[in-house]
């Protein structure tokens, strides 16, 4: 029994994960990108997250989740944090375990998928120690210069990555799916 890693990151072309000020899904959300969450969503998987990252989905309207509400409160989520004391979600539970000792255990134990969601900090640890299978990342047509927010592979050390997939959604958005191949970059 060995479940898989997916680490979903949506950027801007300039790194960002995020931006202050400009809207959700950096403005460019469209029916293609609507239809990839819809599937992602309905597929089994049990999704990872930090405490910011799960207070700022909490934070977000029912309507924002559209049809997917029901199907994304059915998924089993885990919420890391070490001061988040309960949850208000169904089908979410809070640990405060080391991360890499938690992912490590999941992935031995069960064949369901594992999915980020967002949770740079999260995303960068698990890269770093090597657990991450799939490198999924949605790149947004815009610089955010300014109104970036966080540099998604700020302190992330080198790595060899081999191409897994790619795709165009909505004319203008490039989803690259990775495999961390485990070898060092050579240096010159």
């Amino acid at each position: 029994m060995s479940s898989t890693l997916t680490v979903d990151l949506f950027l801007s072309v300039d790194g960002f994960a995020g931006s202050d000020g400009l809207p959700g899904y950096f403005g460019y959300d469209g029916p293609e990108l609507g239809e990839w969450n819809a599937a992602e969503s309905a597929a089994p998987q049990r999704v990872i997250m930090g405490r910011r990252t799960y207070d700022a989905f909490r934070a977000l309207p029912d309507e924002a989740w559209g049809e997917s509400l029901d199907a994304t409160m059915a998924l089993e989520k885990i919420v890391f944090s070490r001061t988040l004391e309960r949850t208000d979600w169904p089908n979410t539970r809070i640990t405060d375990r080391e991360l890499t000792d938690e992912i490590t255990d999941l992935k031995a134990t069960s064949d369901v998928p594992l999915r980020t969601w967002g949770s740079l900090s999260l995303a960068r640890q698990l890269v770093a120690a090597g657990l991450v299978n799939r490198l999924r990342l949605m790149i947004f047509p815009l610089f955010a210069g300014e109104a970036g927010r966080e540099p998604a592979f700020e302190g992330i050390g080198s790595g060899d990555l081999e191409l897994a997939g790619q795709r165009v959604l909505d004319g203008r958005l490039l989803l690259v799916e990775y495999r961390p191949t485990g070898k060092d970059i050579p240096r010159a």
